[in-house]
């Protein structure tokens, strides 16, 4: 099967839950499949990563995003019907590439990884699989729901009504639709029931995960991963910092905090502390599950689903999340993982674990059984693949 797939970014290297995903998913599709990629990039370093990716595409094809803050994304935004987000990603370079594209190949259908790229498609009668790793204007509605700045909040929420009607706009549009979740797939179809929606959650390399290849002795610790572009994972972590840290830190004194992501603002660079480290250096993420005793995630966000907290898992990891965390995986408290929503109980949770291994090692064994069977990207590649013929099959 001939395949355009379209990205907000490019598919590597692994830095986000989003390129993670991508990036496995054209690695395995490619066996049977031939894959043109097209992806925006915000930067000329971006380049030298574009041949890891032709091992497994045809072609590949880059186009600079604007810069989020630019004063033409802000003009757009306020004289055309499109939110912000949608507004960051209109390009006309990247329209005539998919125009052309389409014209010169014949391609069986269109792999669209979120909804703002969607604008760029021209009409055609192409098959288009839209894919949405989370639903957007949930995402930014608990971000303006959280705002201090009141002054702003109208403009805030007129965006995220915006972000809310193009959503629901491509997925009818849409000649399938990919959640990656159950609990994703039930609120889209509050807002389009007769949506045709399939469910592709993410999955991880399993025995990538379990090489041991960093471990070595440290003190008791508790990590947090994530790229904090995001706002769920700035928000957890100053949930993590201020209200279930100071809880383990009591009852462990000796435990360190070690805060591992891409992008680092001010604001987390600031939470940094005498046993909090902030480490924006860990180019291999092994190095930090396979140092760290206990992953702890307060994440409140919605949607998606945390691919953070299934390499925890595979990498036998115990993992401390609430129950929007672990939303859309299926697993059971006490079981895979502890899923907890008060934060007191929370850190005194995460600080019995760390005093407690023989507990913290028996739910991190079960864990790694269950991600073992149910999360291997071949296994989720080969249903995508299905859902392909039955999109092809629907429009012949």
């Amino acid at each position: 099967m001939k395949i355009l797939m379209l990205t907000p970014y490019l598919p590597y290297p692994l830095h986000s839950g989003g390129q993670i995903r991508s990036y496995h998913l054209i690695k395995n599709l490619s066996k049977k499949n031939e894959i043109t990629l097209f992806s925006f990039i915000r930067s000329r370093e971006e380049e030298q990563y574009i041949p890891e990716l032709k091992k497994f595409c045809k072609t590949v094809k880059i186009f600079y995003r604007r810069p989020a803050w630019s004063p033409v994304n802000i003009l757009l935004s306020g004289i055309t019907y499109y939110p912000f987000l949608v507004c960051i990603y209109l390009s006309q370079s990247f329209n005539r590439a998919i125009t052309q594209a389409i014209k010169q190949e014949n391609f069986d259908l269109i792999h669209t990884e979120t909804f703002y790229v969607m604008p760029n498609i021209p009409k055609t009668n192409i098959p288009i699989i839209l894919v949405e790793q989370t639903i957007e204007h949930m995402v930014y509605k608990h971000f303006t729901d959280e705002f201090k700045w009141k002054l702003l909040l109208p403009l805030l929420m007129i965006d995220v009504k915006k972000i809310k009607y193009w959503e629901s706009f491509f997925w009818k549009k849409a000649a399938k639709v990919i959640a990656v979740s159950e609990t994703d797939k039930q609120d889209m179809q509050k807002l389009v029931p007769k949506i045709n929606i399939e469910i592709v959650p993410n999955g991880i390399d399993a025995e990538w995960f379990e090489e041991k290849m960093f471990k070595k002795p440290h003190p008791p610790t508790v990590l947090y991963v994530g790229n904090f572009k995001w706002l769920q994972n700035v928000e957890a972590v100053e949930i993590l910092v201020k209200k279930v840290w100071p809880v383990i830190k009591k009852l462990v004194p000796d435990a360190k905090l070690w805060i591992v992501g891409r992008s680092p603002d001010k604001l987390i660079r600031s939470l940094k502390g005498e046993s909090i480290v902030i480490d924006d250096s860990v180019m291999d993420v092994r190095q930090a599950f396979q140092n760290s005793d206990l992953l702890v995630t307060p994440i409140e966000g919605p949607g998606g689903t945390r691919l953070k907290i299934l390499e925890a898992m595979a990498s036998n990891l115990p993992v401390v999340s609430t129950s929007v965390g672990v939303e859309g995986l299926n697993v059971e408290d006490q079981k895979e993982a502890f899923i907890i929503n008060n934060y007191q109980k929370m850190g005194e949770t995460a600080a019995h674990l760390l005093m407690n291994t023989i507990q913290a090692g028996s739910v991190a064994n079960t864990a790694k059984k269950f991600v073992q069977r149910n999360y291997s990207w071949r296994a989720i590649s080969s249903r995508l693949e299905k859902i392909y013929e039955q999109a092809k099959n629907q429009t012949n």
